[in-house]
C-alpha cells in the first residue's frame, strides 16, 4: 500500500503540505493557500511548450536559464506554482527550485487549466512582480503576452496562427504561434 497523505482541514495549505503530496503524475500547485491539482498535459500542450523552450533557449543570454515544468516557483509560503515554461537568472535558482518570481512565466492552456491560468495564476504572478507572463493556446494556436508596468499587467501582444510575435522582454526573440505546433 502507498503512503497516505493527510491534508490540513480548515486552513490554508503551505509549502510543507505540498512537499508531502504523492508522486502520482499530477501537478500540485498552491495559490494563496489553495491546492490546485491538474492532470498530465496533452501531446499538443507538451509540443507547444517544448518548441517554445527550444526557441527561447537558443536566444537566451548566458546568465539566464530556460526550464520546463515541473519546477517549483515559490512566490510565498502559501503560493508555489509550476509554470509550463519559465525564464530566470541562473543565480536565482536553488536546489529546491526558484524562490523568486521568474523573469518570464509561460502557461499553455488546457481545458482543465484555462480558467486558473488566465485568472488566478496571472494575478499571482502580477502581484509577485513577474515582469512578463505569456499564455499559449494550442487549440487556436495563439499567444497573449502581458508585461508588468507600474505593478500592473498590460497586454502587449495577442497574435494567432502565422502572425509574428517579437519581443525584447526578457530578451530578443521572434516566432509565430503556429511555429510551435509543427
Amino acid at each position: 500500500m502507498g503512503a497516505v497523505t493527510t491534508l490540513p482541514r480548515g486552513q490554508a495549505f503551505t509549502r510543507d503540505d505540498l512537499d508531502s503530496m504523492p508522486d502520482d503524475g499530477h501537478r500540485y500547485e498552491l495559490i494563496d493557500g489553495t491546492l490546485i491539482v491538474t492532470p498530465a498535459p496533452s501531446p499538443s500542450h507538451q509540443r507547444m511548450a517544448f518548441r517554445l523552450g527550444v526557441i527561447l533557449d537558443a536566444a537566451r543570454p548566458g546568465d539566464h536559464e530556460v526550464l520546463m515544468a515541473p519546477l517549483d516557483v515559490t512566490l510565498a509560503e502559501d503560493s508555489v506554482l509550476q509554470p509550463d515554461l519559465l525564464v530566470a537568472r541562473r543565480s536565482d535558482f536553488t536546489e529546491r527550485g526558484l524562490p523568486v518570481a521568474p523573469l518570464l512565466a509561460v502557461e499553455v492552456l488546457s481545458p482543465s487549466t484555462r480558467r486558473v491560468d488566465l485568472t488566478l495564476k496571472r494575478s499571482r504572478y502580477e502581484s509577485a512582480g513577474c515582469p512578463s507572463y505569456w499564455v499559449l493556446d494550442p487549440d487556436t494556436p495563439s499567444l497573449t503576452a502581458w508585461d508588468l508596468r507600474d505593478e500592473v499587467y498590460v497586454e502587449t501582444a495577442n497574435v494567432t496562427g502565422d502572425q509574428e510575435f517579437s519581443t525584447e522582454t526578457p530578451f530578443a526573440v521572434s516566432f509565430s504561434p503556429s511555429q510551435l505546433l509543427v
